[in-house]
């Protein structure tokens, strides 16, 4: 018998990778708290200064006092939790943020997980494949933790077109036999930034005797009262059966979490492994999603900074021709259309003018639209603002990247 040649199975496919230009790297990063700024570690052990603008950490809650404070508090009850939620690993610091979830988005309970990865795969498993013959109706452009999520379930699943509730409604009305039912969707897609129609598919869902699941990762924190997410902000909590959210976004903190009613999530609780075999979230990072929720239920202060600094980069970057996706939310992808050229552009404005993007290409989007998704946050400044205009202009010219009217851009979806 031939031996097999793992090793070079493994380089072939690596080198697939590269020579596609998608071979990707990871930036090695030490923040500077309270500041969108960072030293990046090069494997050659230099060092460089950099404004980040490619953060999930919004509202730059990751290092805010009060947060800072209640870490240092609960670092006294040690480093881990000590188990899973069924063994040693509920204490009343979890009990209480989930408490506190449930009422931030007006429901019965929550559940928290690990990541808000884990939380959806978790939650959509369980639905699809509890709930007996369920069909799940997906939103083409869901995030992949959901698409895992609902085909480690079993269930059937029909694709919709991207918020189009009208399509929504012709398969759910196709559908011939009286079945559980679940419409998934986000609210916030993250590489386009657009914002669903959630009281259109709502409604749909509602006529015909569906549950209502929304991933609501990239907007709580930032949108509707006290922060609560675009279900809260169009006064739709009563309409949505179940919200999905995470605490590694605008939270600053890391984990995932669903909220419903008091029914669905004990569903979860006890029949999703996802939940059931992994270890809990270690106090610090509760404390540390507990205190950020309680300061961004009590005060708008980063949400208004975070959308007057939006509006201000937005409409600078489209002042330089430089094609963007037109969106709604506080997400701006910046197109590119080419891979290779994307990681070069990323490197270019790394090296000569100190800005870190993170180059994002197939499978997160279609081919073709290779994109920086360029991400603010009330920690940049004016002058943060201005550098990243002009460093954007420079690789534009330098590279001889297409303007505004010279790159066909098709609409997409992502991570």
């Amino acid at each position: 018998m031939q031996d097999v040649d793992y090793a070079g199975l493994v380089d072939d496919a690596l080198d697939r990778l590269k020579a596609e230009g998608r071979y990707r790297s990871f930036a090695e990063l030490e923040r500077v708290a309270g500041t969108a700024k960072a030293t990046l570690c090069e494997a050659d052990g230099t060092t460089r200064n950099a404004t980040v603008w490619c953060s999930n950490d919004y509202l730059g809650m990751a290092a805010h006092p009060e947060v800072i404070a209640a870490v240092a508090e609960a670092a006294t009850y040690g480093a881990g939790s000590g188990g899973t939620r069924n063994i040693s690993g509920t204490t009343s610091m979890h009990v209480a943020l989930e408490r506190e979830l449930a009422s931030w988005h007006r429901k019965e309970a929550a559940l928290l997980f690990s990541s808000g990865w884990v939380s959806n795969y978790t939650a959509l498993a369980v639905l699809g494949s509890v709930l007996p013959e369920c069909v799940i109706y997906s939103d083409a452009n869901n995030h992949n933790s959901m698409i895992e999520g609902m085909r480690r379930s079993g269930a059937t699943v029909r694709i919709f077109n991207h918020n189009d509730a009208a399509h929504l409604e012709s398969l759910l009305r196709a559908e011939e036999a009286p079945r559980p039912r679940v419409v998934a969707f986000e609210s916030v897609y993250s590489m386009d930034g657009d914002i669903a129609p959630i009281a259109e598919l709502a409604d749909v869902a509602r006529r015909n005797d569906a549950l209502t699941y929304v991933d609501e990762v990239h907007a709580v924190g930032m949108y509707g009262p006290e922060g609560a997410g675009i279900v809260a902000r169009e006064g739709l909590e009563s309409e949505i059966d179940i919200v999905q959210g995470t605490l590694g976004k605008a939270v600053g903190a890391m984990g995932g979490y669903i909220t419903g009613s008091a029914r669905l999530i004990d569903l979860v609780r006890s029949y999703g492994t996802g939940f059931i075999f992994t270890t809990s979230l270690a106090p610090v990072v509760v404390a540390a999603a507990h205190s950020s929720i309680r300061h961004l239920r009590s005060t708008d202060e980063e949400r208004i900074a975070l959308h007057s600094r939006v509006a201000t980069v937005r409409a600078a970057i489209e002042a330089e021709g430089i094609p963007t996706l037109p969106a709604e939310s506080h997400l701006i992808p910046v197109i590119l259309g080419d891979p290779t050229r994307c990681r070069q552009a990323a490197r270019l404005l790394l090296d000569h003018h100190g800005i870190y993007v993170q180059p994002i290409d197939y499978p997160t989007v279609p081919r073709g639209t290779e994109r920086f998704r360029i991400t603010t946050s009330p920690l940049h400044t004016d002058a943060d603002e201005q550098a990243l205009v002009a460093g954007l202009a420079d690789i534009w010219e330098r590279l001889e990247l297409p303007r505004v009217g010279e790159l066909p851009v098709p609409i997409s979806s992502g991570d």
